[in-house]
């Protein structure tokens, strides 16, 4: 199967080290197969990838990372002639994470076991490998999908939106972004320090790989129902929610930051407008009703902003997303010290404001007052207040994770 004209790629710049020639003896190729009780499929599977490995004269080996089955697998794999690795933390990411690592090729194709994909297909993928690409992606709409192999809510809605918006948040030239059929030489692989252990870990690979500048590529394949008789492990409502929920995490950009900036900024212009005296469009005045909204603005705003670079923050420590500069930037000009002070001028100017208030109130002998007049000073100053008490805590916050980083 030739790749097709239309497939994403990001070409190779120079010669890596993964178009090196194997050293005499060196294995090539590692299939890595995540096994959770699949008896039924299992032996097709190896079959399948050792005829590959056989027809194409490919130094290579079949990886079994079994995830405690129950129903004989381990068995079924070493007959096959496949090597099984024992995988005790239980998870989809945790099984691949634990078979990768005991791969023994400079390549790793890693595919599941219930025959949906074809391992024959194999040398599509390590042809692109040897061109210098480090993780080379299966497109199953691009190659085919055989009637009954995917449900339509995978196909037109989860896949499409899923695949949309890892292309949106993270510039990944791959159109299918979740292909669970995908090649990668394994020292691009360590370079990436994957840690989730759930079906998160297919999203991390793309998402780190992207972000790291590595060289991706896309090829056609097909993709085949289901060989098992019992329900896949796989829950699409569920498991897609928890691709979806990684990815927005990942990218507190968009999903938190520049929203939150928006909000900030509505709010403050909303609040200029009617901080002294009521502002009118046309018959309508806005007066302290819209200050009040526009105040609620601003805060919810920044609460926004300032909870999107802590989990920012939390991402580039923990290794789960992809690295910052622009981070290592603010580590070096924010300080717990000038946050502090920040937060404190914010609160003196929101208490000024409420002592102006008491002031004038005490010209009247504490008395009624214009409401208009009296409660302008109490929102502005209850703002800078909340906005001052926000950025104290979250100061206190970032420089916990600013010591966790160093």
């Amino acid at each position: 199967m030739s790749t097709s004209s239309a497939a994403p790629q990001s070409a190779p710049v120079s010669t890596p080290s993964s178009q090196i020639e194997p050293k005499p003896g060196e294995l090539e190729v590692s299939y890595v197969i995540p096994c959770l009780n699949e008896a039924e499929t299992l032996e097709s599977c190896i079959r399948a990838a050792r005829g590959c490995l056989e027809r194409n004269g490919l130094a290579g080996e079949v990886v079994i990372a079994d995830n405690g089955s129950t129903d004989g697998s381990q068995q079924i794999a070493t007959r096959a002639g496949a090597r099984v690795v024992s995988v005790t933390r239980r998870g989809y990411g945790a099984a691949l994470m634990g078979g990768i690592e005991a791969a023994r090729g400079r390549y790793v194709i890693m595919g599941d076991a219930d025959m949906s994909y074809d391992f024959g297909e194999g040398m599509t993928f390590i042809n692109k490998l040897r061109e210098g690409y480090d993780l080379v992606m299966g497109n199953r709409f691009l190659g085919g999908i055989k009637p009954g192999a995917m449900p339509w809510k995978n196909r037109y809605i989860g896949n499409p939106i899923l695949s949309f918006i890892g292309r949106l948040l993270f510039k990944c030239p791959a159109r299918d972004f979740h292909c669970g059929l995908r090649a990668f030489s394994k020292d691009a692989y360590q370079q990436l320090g994957v840690r989730t252990t759930g079906m998160e870990f297919a999203s991390e690979m793309v998402i780190k790989s992207t972000c790291r500048g590595q060289r991706i590529t896309e090829v056609p394949i097909f993709l085949h129902p289901d060989g098992r008789s019992r329900p896949p492990h796989l829950r699409p409502w569920r498991d897609g929610w928890r691709h979806l929920r990684f990815m927005m995490v990942l990218s507190p950009r968009w999903t938190l930051f520049m929203p939150g900036l928006a909000l900030l900024l509505l709010g403050l212009v909303g609040a200029g407008l009617v901080a002294l005296r009521p502002y009118f469009v046309g018959g309508v005045a806005f007066d302290v009703n819209s200050l009040i909204a526009a105040g609620f603005a601003v805060l919810l705003g920044y609460m926004w902003i300032t909870t999107a670079i802590a989990m920012r923050i939390h991402g580039v420590i923990t290794e789960i997303g992809p690295p910052s500069h622009r981070l290592q930037s603010l580590f070096r000009v924010f300080t717990l010290e000038r946050g502090l002070i920040a937060g404190g001028v914010l609160v003196t100017a929101g208490l000024a404001f409420i002592a102006s208030l008491l002031a004038a109130w005490a010209k009247v002998d504490f008395g009624a007052m214009d409401a208009s007049k009296a409660v302008r000073p109490m929102i502005i100053g209850s703002i800078l207040i909340a906005l001052g008490a926000q950025t104290v805590l979250m100061s206190f916050v970032y420089s916990m994770l600013g010591i966790r980083r160093s």
